[in-house]
């Protein structure tokens, strides 16, 4: 079997993608977007990285992580935040027995799929094309009709900053507006 190799870029932005087990909407109130949140925050005082942006959708959340620069290690944060917000889900209890047989031997539960999908960007175009994708992201799977009107991803935070109109990509009252061309990168995202 051959071995995936993550490139290891000290200082690097990871774009990372995160899936719930079978796809269940984990994600849907925003008392467990809290609790995602805490487990990022908490992941984020043991192992410091950025989070430059991130969307949170009900089944799978995307982010991007600027790591320090001399750190190189972005898998090493995914685990313990997987494992905080799912001890802060499920509390202690056991793992139901209805799990595979291969979750129970490793003492999984059924809130993640067991691993994540991960890209190092290298360019700030690069960078900026992911950005517009975790914006569109609740557009591209019909949640909302415009990237200001989910309440869950960091689009905001650029419009405060002048990095984004309120109305890009937007499509609500009826005015149409330029739908970013996400093409080049739509197969590459893990969900």
């Amino acid at each position: 079997m051959p071995q995936y190799r993550r490139a290891r870029i000290p200082g690097s932005i990871i774009f990372i993608t995160c899936v719930t087990y079978e796809r269940q909407p984990l994600f849907s109130t925003e008392n467990t977007v809290n609790l995602l949140r805490y487990a990022v925050a908490q992941t984020r005082k043991e192992r410091p990285f950025e989070i430059v942006g991130a969307a949170i959708l009900p089944e799978h959340l995307h982010f991007l992580w600027q790591l320090p620069p001399n750190d190189c290690d972005y898998s090493s944060p995914v685990g313990p935040m997987k494992v905080l917000f799912t001890r802060a889900l499920r509390g202690q209890e056991p793992p139901p027995t209805n799990l595979s047989l291969s979750r129970r031997k490793h003492r999984e539960r059924d809130v993640w799929q067991r691993r994540f999908w991960e890209r190092s960007l290298c360019q700030p175009q690069e960078v900026n094309l992911y950005l517009d994708y975790i914006h569109y992201n609740p557009v591209k799977h019909q949640l909302v009709t415009c990237p200001h009107a989910w309440p869950y991803s960091s689009f905001s935070r650029y419009v405060a900053k002048g990095l984004y109109s309120e109305n890009w990509a937007c499509q609500c009252q009826s005015r149409p507006s330029r739908v970013p061309d996400l093409s080049k990168i739509m197969n590459e995202m893990g969900e």
